[in-house]
């Protein structure tokens, strides 16, 4: 039997995680998701507990090659980045205050998963680690449909710059943003990579006007 070609998300979906620094449109289409809502400073220990499960469970899945019954349809791949979208709880108060933020995190999952093998693994992964945020985790898909992206390079602290030339790129376009709320993915680790030299996809929604 052939060996199977690896999937990897930097070379097999370069348009959905390798944008340019220059803003543009996409159409993203439906795909699934484990996902966990929280609230609060990503700073906090409750944001890296949740950050923690969305990994075991993502590694649960993809080491499952290792298993005697190997999920069906299982390929290679390579695990998807982390994303969260983020928005605020109380919207009279600024984006910088932290504790006012609220998210929803997720780690794109294989085509191969579905809500049976969902299950399979969050029991698998809850047998072995003791993780609290396991019982938040979720299966879904997701479809953002038209957005704008770019990627943003430095410190997630200088981020607002880069939404202020998405949204000057809608208008000359005739496209408005539909919400405040927007996607980050992060392709940088931020435990090895400088603040200047950080990667971060940033997306929101967006609709043609007339």
């Amino acid at each position: 039997m052939a060996e199977q070609k690896k999937v990897d998300y930097k070379k097999d979906f370069k348009e959905l995680y390798l944008p340019k620094q220059t803003p543009a449109l996409v159409a993203v289409p439906a795909m699934p998701f484990v996902t966990l809502a929280g609230e609060g400073d990503p700073n906090g220990p409750g944001f890296a507990a949740d950050v923690e499960a969305l990994y075991a469970f993502s590694y649960a899945v993809k080491m499952s090659y290792k298993k005697e019954d190997v999920p069906v349809g299982y390929y290679p791949y390579v695990v998807f980045p982390l994303e969260g979208v983020w928005d605020l709880i109380d919207k009279s108060i600024p984006a910088t205050v932290k504790s006012n933020l609220k998210y929803a995190l997720m780690i794109r999952q294989p085509d191969f998963l579905d809500e049976d093998l969902f299950a399979r693994f969050l029991a698998e992964t809850k047998a072995k680690k003791n993780l609290p945020s396991l019982a938040k985790l979720t299966f879904e898909t997701i479809e953002e449909g038209a957005c704008c992206q770019l990627m943003h390079v430095g410190p997630y602290e200088t981020e607002p710059e880069s939404f202020r030339k998405m949204e000057a790129f809608c208008t000359e376009n005739g496209y408005v943003r539909k919400a405040m709320a927007h996607r980050e993915i992060y392709i940088s680790d931020p435990r090895k990579t400088a603040p200047e030299k950080m990667k971060t996809v940033l997306r929101f929604t967006c609709e043609k006007i007339g």
